[in-house]
């Protein structure tokens, strides 16, 4: 009477041994990854994605400490242009607005030749290499990685700008009482060239392209910024109000004056801000169009 409990209890065993097997081995394997054992099926939480401040400081180190190692030689070479410039100028133009205007463009022509010129070649090789595929698996948002690089380059600028700009005033005979104005002539005209560079940088199909269309940009400022506004045709004069450097140029020449227009500075520096918040938002569109590709 005793056998058939004992048998019963031996087969249920056998029975459910299989069944439970799986079972218990899928509820460990639920656990250690953090699920939820009744819910096999749902996947681990991620990690947060990263901040967009904390994000774009460390993107902009980044780029700051790589551009400090390679691009001071360039910087030498884009502070040199615009010296022999303003040097070939004063053999042609003697003072009065004329001198502003070659002193303003050609200091804002450091921050275009590297802001402009150097990030167009710089986000056209990472497109072509396939280093976009980096970033792109990094938890950073895409507006960091274009406003650190932005940033980066435009920072880049400031001793290549400062210097030109205390040249060109001993050169012409300008004051430099209202030099300090470079503090915020240069992030907005370097945001709003940096915005331009990258995304001409990443819209161009290919490499080469990249590096004709930042050639291109930097030649139209050197011509639309450095001579004279007065001498230029209309055509050619409504060029230059497309062009974003003009307006850091115009606030720079306005402030050489005896007793500067504050309030004409001030719009200046104004429409140079929005051109550069436009700029750099087309350039994260066209970073975030590069990436997916």
């Amino acid at each position: 009477m005793s056998i058939v409990p004992a048998q019963a209890a031996s087969a249920s065993g056998t029975a459910s041994g299989p069944a439970s097997g799986p079972a218990s081995a899928e509820g460990s394997a639920a656990r250690s990854a953090g699920v939820p054992a009744g819910n096999p099926a749902a996947a681990a939480p991620l990690a947060p994605r990263a901040r967009l401040l904390p994000a774009l400081a460390a993107v902009y180190r980044a780029q700051l400490s790589r551009a400090r190692v390679s691009r001071i030689p360039l910087l030498f070479v884009a502070t040199f242009q615009s010296v022999g410039i303003m040097v070939l100028m004063r053999g042609v133009v003697d003072g009065g607005s004329e001198a502003r205007a070659v002193v303003a463009g050609s200091s804002v022509l450091v921050v275009a030749f590297v802001a402009l010129n150097l990030l167009a070649q710089y986000f056209g090789q990472l497109r072509a290499t396939g280093g976009l595929d980096h970033y792109a698996t990094l938890p950073v948002p895409p507006a960091a990685v274009v406003l650190g690089a932005a940033g980066a380059y435009a920072s880049f600028t400031v001793p290549g700008t400062v210097v030109t700009a205390v040249i060109g005033s001993l050169l012409f005979g300008l004051p430099l009482a209202h030099l300090w104005i470079l503090a915020a002539v240069v992030p907005l005209a370097g945001a709003a060239l940096a915005g331009l560079g990258a995304a001409l940088g990443l819209l161009a199909p290919r490499q080469e392209l990249a590096t004709l269309l930042g050639q291109l940009g930097m030649s139209a400022a050197l011509l639309l910024g450095v001579l004279p506004a007065e001498r230029l045709p209309g055509p050619i004069g409504w060029a230059r109000d497309l062009l974003p450097s003009t307006y850091g140029v115009e606030a720079l020449a306005r402030t050489f004056d005896a007793h500067p227009d504050w309030a004409a500075v001030g719009l200046d520096l104004a429409v140079c801000g929005a051109v550069g918040v436009a700029s750099l938002a087309v350039a994260t569109w066209a970073y975030r169009r590069a990436a997916v590709r």
